[in-house]
């Protein structure tokens, strides 16, 4: 946020309509800020990035062109000063971790309360980060605990995680190769690599390891 204004310009990228004109009706209603413009796709929220007249991105993490991390790892390296706020229908688990590390300000639910959105915006507009207190404490877990074993799932690039969460989910691998706007050959070949990263050799193991690791509801 500029020192010449005390208003806040925020960018809105996530691909449901109905979830951009919700923020759009919460941030209206707030004094401080304004909406500076949305977007439904990774490549469009990368071009309004690069325009430079806004403070805050709200990314959702699942966007139909661009995973969010991705999408987040390229406005970060054009626009460093853009604080982005990450907005994911996921619990706080792996997702939050990978978001910080790739520059992140913050990461917050979609189904936290409008008031605790707002917090989050000043926060991360002011130069701070926001973090929830249950996410606090996991990464406080990992601080300096140096004999932790590394999970399999925290070896697993960002596309290859992604495609975990979505066949525990019950998702096939048509449906996600529709869902990312990727072939199905691709997303094969993210099983397959995830499948042998992992040491396992089926969906249900899958399934299985994301559900007792809470990767999923």
């Amino acid at each position: 946020m500029t020192a010449a204004t005390e208003t806040i310009r925020i960018l809105i990228a996530d691909d449901h309509a109905i979830v951009r004109e919700g923020l759009k009706q919460i941030l209206a209603d707030t004094r401080d800020m304004v909406v500076a413009g949305d977007a439904e796709n990774g490549n469009d929220a990368i071009k309004l990035a690069r325009r430079g007249d806004s403070d805050v991105l709200l990314l959702d993490i699942s966007m139909p062109d661009k995973s969010g991390i991705e999408v987040l790892k390229q406005v970060k390296k054009e626009s460093p000063k853009l604080a982005v706020l990450m907005l994911s229908m996921h619990r706080e688990d792996q997702y939050a971790i990978r978001s910080l590390k790739a520059g992140a300000a913050g990461y917050l639910n979609k189904q936290s309360a409008p008031a605790e959105l707002v917090d989050a915006i000043r926060q991360v507009a002011a130069g701070k980060k926001y973090i929830s207190p249950a996410l606090a404490q996991e990464l406080a877990n990992q601080v300096g605990d140096e004999n932790r074993e590394t999970p399999p799932h925290e070896t697993l690039s960002d596309r290859e995680y992604q495609t975990l969460v979505m066949i525990a989910s019950g998702k096939t691998v048509s449906d996600i190769a529709a869902e990312l706007t990727l072939s199905v050959k691709t997303i094969s070949m993210y099983r397959s690599r995830l499948l042998q990263k992992m040491k396992m050799r089926h969906n249900a193991e899958l399934t299985h390891y994301a559900i007792k690791n809470h990767l999923v509801e």
